[in-house]
């Protein structure tokens, strides 16, 4: 029997690379889009999922589970950007970031959990991101969705164990893919304290999307963690500055490290 994958935002970017991936290696794989009906040739399976709508995951799930009878993987993937001075940043857009990219992966969980629970098996892979690990400049809010996400599957993970259920975390640094395209940007102030700051750090975001690797990387190592008989908690995938930079964080001094950031960021 093929092993049953049901991805989050599997219609395009990361989600996309994982779900054709996985199914050209031989899995049973689902995708989820809010909009389906837009790829209607797409080359692998999708549902219709809104990860703030608890209905919505309900049927997706259920819908699966009626074809398939078990969901063996989760790779929760559905997200949003978001770029922002702190304080300019709409609360609104705040509340929006957190209810798919923290609360989304959780209440996907809260319907497919029970599944595993009750198999006794399951592998759940949230993606998070390498700017989790730091509250980056202009980027805080994002960076707290990722880093809450990275916390509570570590508290998943240790709950869920005695139930065979393994949780893991990849984090992501810049690939290129479309999360630029949709990501919400808060508007550049002409005369704010902000403005000169949040422009320059804007630019060297959409370039370093534009210039990240192919998310085929995040792929095979999304199949290499769940093919791992006893998988690790925290992966991340991305340039080695970019890993780096993780490791730099826990030996700097945190004020020397915190000057790297600005001047990277030219702050």
């Amino acid at each position: 029997m093929k092993k049953v994958v049901l991805i989050t935002g599997g219609s395009s970017g990361i989600g996309k690379s994982v779900a054709i991936h996985l199914q050209e290696s031989g899995y049973k794989v689902y995708g989820t889009s809010r909009n389906p009906d837009r790829y209607p040739e797409f080359p692998i399976n999708l549902v219709q999922m809104n990860v703030q709508d608890p209905k919505s995951i309900e049927s997706a799930v259920s819908f699966i589970l009626d074809k398939e009878k078990t969901i063996d993987i989760l790779v929760n993937n559905a997200g949003v950007g978001i770029t922002g001075p702190m304080e300019e940043t709409p609360i609104d857009e705040v509340k929006n970031t957190m209810e798919t990219n923290f609360y989304g992966p959780l209440r996907v969980l809260q319907v497919v959990l029970p599944v595993m629970r009750k198999q006794r098996s399951g592998r759940v892979i949230n993606i998070t991101s390498i700017a989790g690990y730091m509250g980056l400049p202009y980027r805080g809010i994002y960076s707290a969705s990722k880093g809450a996400l990275e916390i509570a599957t570590e508290a998943y993970r240790m709950e869920c164990a005695h139930l065979n259920i393994y949780f893991s975390n990849v984090a992501p640094g810049d690939f290129a893919t479309n999360i630029a395209a949709g990501r919400f940007h808060a508007p550049v102030v002409k005369g704010s304290d902000y403005e000169t700051g949040y422009a320059n750090t804007l630019k060297l975001i959409d370039d370093h999307v534009d210039d990240g690797s192919d998310p085929i990387e995040v792929a095979k190592k999304i199949k290499e963690i769940i093919e791992m008989k006893n998988p690790g908690i925290h992966y991340k995938v991305g340039s080695f500055l970019q890993k780096f930079s993780i490791v730099l964080k826990k030996i700097l001094p945190e004020k020397q490290y915190e000057k790297m950031l600005k001047k990277h960021y030219g702050l």
